[in-house]
């Protein structure tokens, strides 16, 4: 799938991962990416939940074209009792996850709509779409509301040639912190996980990325609203 020449991008949580992966794969299809992340450096180094900053990111590069909300992530949170979780905790990973993708996707709607195209995929997680498996409320929560963003924000900006789409990751190996739960796991653990995997293999962020491909793909102009499951076969269990 290629087509994406002349077209600006936007990846958010870019630093390592899935969100590299997908810079790397937009990139091989002909756009201009900027890669997003608290870990990067110069104007790359944004906040993605600071509107502000946001804003004025935008500002400097123009119009964005594709936009991939992808930045969030637990936070360094661990699973806890619901009455335990402070209110700074939840909202640290609210608006890591979902305050964030609101935020971007509000500062690059103008531009796409005066041009008549774009295309926005929301990074959630099969989390948002059942139940986080490390039990951190606030993540179930955020990834499920950016499912629900995903549909509402499609409905109203599809008459503007603007496309909003959603993937629901299973477990990949991408990061410190997924690489801590796995190990977390145990072997007995690790296998049941892959058990049930219909494709008997975890994720990799490449895998994630093809998917990102195929929603910013001019053939996929009539597909909007949607949330895909790229997990392995993981929720037809």
């Amino acid at each position: 799938m290629t087509g994406l020449a002349g077209r600006t991008a936007v990846v958010t949580g870019a630093a390592h991962g899935i969100g590299a992966a997908i810079v790397a794969a937009l990139q091989a299809d002909g756009a201009t990416v900027h890669g997003l992340d608290l870990e990067a450096e110069g104007e790359l180094r944004v906040d993605v939940s600071d509107a502000a900053a946001v804003g004025a990111f935008v500002d400097r590069v123009g119009p964005v074209d594709v936009l991939v909300n992808n930045a969030g992530g637990v936070r360094g949170q661990t699973g806890r009792p619901l009455e335990e979780v402070t209110d700074d905790d939840w909202r640290s990973v609210v608006d890591a996850n979902l305050t964030s993708t609101f935020v971007c996707t509000r500062a690059v709607v103008p531009g796409m709509k005066s041009r008549g195209w774009g295309r926005i995929v929301n990074i959630s997680s099969g989390a948002g779409r059942s139940v986080s498996l490390t039990g951190i409320q606030a993540y179930a929560s955020a990834k499920a509301g950016q499912i629900g963003l995903t549909r509402q924000t499609a409905h109203e900006l599809g008459q503007f040639g603007i496309t909003v789409n959603c993937i629901a990751p299973g477990f990949v190996l991408s990061n410190p912190s997924t690489q801590r739960q796995w190990e977390s796991y145990g072997p007995e653990g690790q296998a049941a996980l892959v058990a049930g995997i219909a494709t008997r293999r975890l994720g990799q962020p490449e895998d994630i990325a093809n998917a990102v491909r195929f929603f910013t793909a001019e053939a996929s102009s009539w597909v909007t609203g949607q949330t895909i499951a790229v997990d392995g076969g993981h929720g037809i269990f």
